[in-house]
């Protein structure tokens, strides 16, 4: 079973850089997402 570290975490966890690390990854997916989706636009439109 994981141990409760309480409200402000593990000491040895760099959470500043987490946070940072996932809103790269969300913005990354939105982005790839909206890129795919205009790419299958565009070759939907033009392959026709």
């Amino acid at each position: 079973m994981a141990e409760n570290h309480g409200a402000a975490g593990h000491p040895a966890m760099d959470y500043a850089e987490h946070e940072r690390t996932y809103e790269m990854f969300t913005k990354m997916t939105k982005w790839g997402t909206i890129g795919m989706v205009a790419l299958m636009a565009i070759m939907a439109l033009t392959l026709i």
